[in-house]
């Protein structure tokens, strides 16, 4: 294998790049991986220790890693000059340093909007599920406690007229305000910048500019805004306390974006009503609090756990490293004025 240097930024790999994959990957992405490229596997399906990912690094032309995977400046630093594409299985890149990347002039690329509908599916599932108690229904009948239908118990909340609030009205936030509109829910969302009238229109949602007021004004609050030193946290403790009681939290984006302990305090004392969540501050450790907590569902970072969205995630991967390896852009290169 020969790495021939077009331009500082730009490679041509005459011979089958090497290309390390961090995690095990659908049967059908790797069999074309083993075809394409000189590829090493995770077939054992093992997060890559500190030191492992610095030596894949060094002997790769390509990594492959995963939303899980932390690659840091240092990472970086010792990877060595043979690494010049990360290719990112998933659409989050908060996880990789990208200035660090950028300085070495290695290219990452991610898979931008594979997970969007299966996201925003998951995300309502938990609207509507934990506002109805779902969650205590299947306890209860799974621990055999349940002792038949009565006029009186396990109410939940209808959610049709209330107020869904959406922090983040990227692909998955919008996705999810197009299912809300047709469950009857008032959309309001905040966003770095509203969106263009016409499509406000079409999801039924209006744009506030104030977080603080759309947050004390939600009666169901989704969290779709990427992880990142601006929003570390973005539903603290004070905004916790401002919601109106008995709403409920929904979080399938970041953990980082919430203040757990803040939030099982608000669930502790009856302040927030319940909460769906995919994601959390120390995965995979998942408090055993919130697991306690009746009025919570917990789900194992299952978001983008279908079939079809694996598949279409390796497909871009691969797409991306082709493109690298014939000497072109890649399609899904997440930082801009790279050549």
């Amino acid at each position: 294998m020969t790495v021939v240097t077009d331009t500082p930024n730009r490679h041509r790999i005459d011979g089958k790049p090497r290309v390390h994959v961090t995690r095990h990957l659908l049967p059908s992405v790797e069999a074309r991986m083993r075809e394409l490229f000189d590829v090493v596997l995770n077939l054992e399906d093992r997060p890559l220790s500190r030191d492992e990912m610095i030596a894949a690094m060094r002997t790769s032309d390509v990594l492959v890693p995963t939303v899980t995977d932390r690659i840091d400046a240092g990472m970086i630093e010792a990877a060595g000059d043979r690494l010049g594409l990360i290719a990112n299985f998933g659409a989050g890149i908060e996880h990789i340093d990208l200035g660090a990347a950028r300085a070495r002039k290695i290219i990452v690329t991610n898979t931008p909007g594979v997970f969007t509908d299966d996201t925003a599916d998951l995300t309502m599932m938990l609207v509507l599920s934990v506002p109805r108690r779902l969650g205590e229904g299947s306890r209860l009948v799974r621990d055999g406690k349940w002792t038949g239908w009565a006029p009186s118990t396990l109410l939940g909340r209808s959610i049709g007229g209330k107020r869904l609030a959406i922090v983040g009205m990227g692909r998955i936030g919008q996705a999810v305000a197009h299912r809300a509109r047709a469950f009857g829910m008032d959309v309001a969302y905040h966003n770095r910048r509203p969106l263009p009238a016409s499509l406000e229109s079409m999801l039924g949602a209006r744009y506030e500019p104030d977080l603080d007021r759309l947050i004390a004004e939600a009666d169901v609050l989704t969290l779709h805004c990427p992880a990142g030193a601006e929003t570390h946290h973005v539903l603290n403790a004070t905004r916790l306390a401002s919601m109106k009681r008995g709403a409920f939290v929904i979080n399938t984006a970041r953990g980082d974006l919430i203040d757990e302990e803040a939030l099982i305090a608000a669930l502790q004392s009856g302040h927030i009503g319940g909460a769906g969540l995919d994601v959390y501050a120390r995965e995979p450790q998942v408090d055993p609090r919130l697991i306690a907590l009746p009025n919570v569902i917990t789900l194992p970072h299952m978001g983008s756990a279908t079939e079809e969205g694996r598949e279409h995630a390796g497909e871009k991967v691969i797409a991306n490293i082709r493109f690298w390896v014939d000497g072109h852009r890649p399609p899904d290169q997440v930082l801009e004025g790279w050549a």
